[in-house]
């Protein structure tokens, strides 16, 4: 590999630790024979193995390839579908070849630093009488290694080709990242493995007396999601069509294992929901059998006294279910892109009507009040009150986004930055407007372990 292309790479480094895929890039490495599978092991066990010191090791192991490497690696990454990693590579790779100059050191000239002309009555003049002789000074010469600061790169000279805008915030992002990250004052810690379990309760048929349809596209919600928790080193388990006492057994058995050599629990609901009475926490989930178990209850069976075992450490819970029965037609923006204006499907609503009075979510135990709720963290699909949109075809709009959400930014962003950016995503769609939210009370950021 010639040096342009070594310091391409190096340039780079950091946009590839943020965004290059290597999960599905080992193969396609060997069938090129890039790497032969002993470097690729060696490369996967890098550091602490995680997904960054993987790709770090990479880049490095890059440079050693030969001068077909960096074309090789660029159409890797086209095979993976990492299209616009592949893309900025070949397009900078071409400017540096059409302008070998932005690569090469200055010219420049060495410069000679003597004792600036000044003879020892010079200085006894301006200083009074000398009681020793001033040494004669030898002049220094500088050439253009030493004018450069010890870890200065050679673009950051180039008179006429600029430097990628976001170099500096990408490495500022990245080091703040990592700081947080091994800082426990900071973060939690996620090194378990697995670690965690998730629960994923999934009601997509109702019965007849409860007037609840069924919900068409949850399955494809559920697949994704328990995909996505198990990438995440999760131990995900799937429950399906539960009525609400099997829900709140399936909760309870979970609290009650031993989560003492784990770091974090995720309950995932996915089914009917509604507006209902609360002190706390805003909603309630309906089981196949029409009754409610509202998010309350579902969120004080994993406090401190029935779950000791997760004490100090995060319980996330995503619940994909209206709020109520709300149509938000939004107001009229100029930024609003047409595509997220006609969905090009009909998509159904989990919204059920809510009715003041006595009911099953006035019970006692669904209202009851919760110990200091530290570590709880409960992101809700849409606004309380609102209905929550799900496409028959595609599954909802929330859970669709929060997968692509966690797949492209979980590796370097907090668990809060993530769903500001569905929150975000998911607001622009459709005709009627959907906005998702969370109530937060973890003490810490949360970085998922990848």
């Amino acid at each position: 590999m010639d040096e342009a292309d070594r310091q391409l790479l190096r340039r780079c480094r950091v946009r590839l630790v943020r965004e290059l895929q290597v999960a599905s890039l080992w193969d396609v490495l060997l069938s090129r024979q890039l790497f032969t599978p002993a470097m690729i092991e060696d490369i996967q066990h890098a550091g602490s193995g995680s997904r960054s010191d993987q790709v770090r090791q990479l880049v490095i192991d890059l440079e050693t390839r030969g001068s077909q490497a960096l074309p090789l690696f660029i159409s890797c990454l086209e095979d993976t579908d990492q299209d616009v990693l592949a893309s900025f590579l070949r397009m900078s790779r071409q400017e540096e070849k059409q302008n070998p100059e932005a690569v090469r050191p200055l010219n420049l000239r060495p410069v000679v630093l003597g004792p600036m002309g000044l003879t020892p009555e010079d200085l006894r003049e301006k200083t009074g009488p000398l009681k020793s002789t001033p040494r004669k000074l030898a002049p220094v010469v500088l050439g253009p290694e030493q004018l450069w600061p010890a870890k200065l790169r050679p673009e950051v000279l180039r008179p006429e080709v600029p430097r990628p805008v976001d170099n500096c915030s990408d490495v500022c992002d990245v080091c703040a990242q990592e700081i947080s990250k091994q800082n426990p004052d900071l973060a939690y810690a996620l090194n378990a493995d697995p670690c965690g379990h998730c629960l994923i309760i999934n009601n997509v048929n109702f019965c007849l007396e409860s007037r609840l349809t069924a919900r068409t596209g949850s399955n494809i919600d559920c697949e994704k999601l328990q995909r996505r928790f198990r990438l995440l080193h999760f131990t995900v388990e799937v429950k399906c069509d539960l009525m609400a006492k099997q829900m709140v057994q399936a909760l309870v058995e979970l609290a009650r294992r031993d989560h003492s050599g784990l770091d974090c629990c995720v309950v995932v609901v996915l089914s009917h929901g509604c507006q209902a009475s609360h002190r706390q926490f805003p909603g309630a989930v309906y089981g196949t059998d029409g009754c409610l178990v509202s998010i309350e209850k579902i969120v004080n069976i994993f406090n401190g006294a029935s779950c000791p075992s997760l004490g100090g450490k995060p319980k996330l819970f995503f619940i994909q279910a209206c709020g109520g029965e709300q149509k938000d037609h939004g107001f009229e923006v100029a930024c609003a892109s047409p595509e997220d204006r006609t969905s090009g499907s009909d998509p159904e609503s989990d919204a059920v009507l809510f009715q003041e009075g006595p009911g099953p979510f006035d019970q006692p135990d669904a209202v009851s009040s919760l110990p200091t709720p530290s570590d709880i963290f409960v992101s809700y699909s849409t606004f309380p009150g609102f209905v929550s949109w799900r496409d028959t075809r595609r599954g909802s709009w929330y859970v669709e986004t929060l997968d692509g959400v966690f797949e492209q930014w979980a590796h370097s962003e907090d668990l809060q930055t993530l769903l500001l950016r569905v929150a975000n995503a998911v607001s622009q769609k459709g005709i009627y407007k959907q906005i998702p939210g969370c109530f937060n009370f973890l003490r810490k950021k949360l970085f998922f372990k990848m």
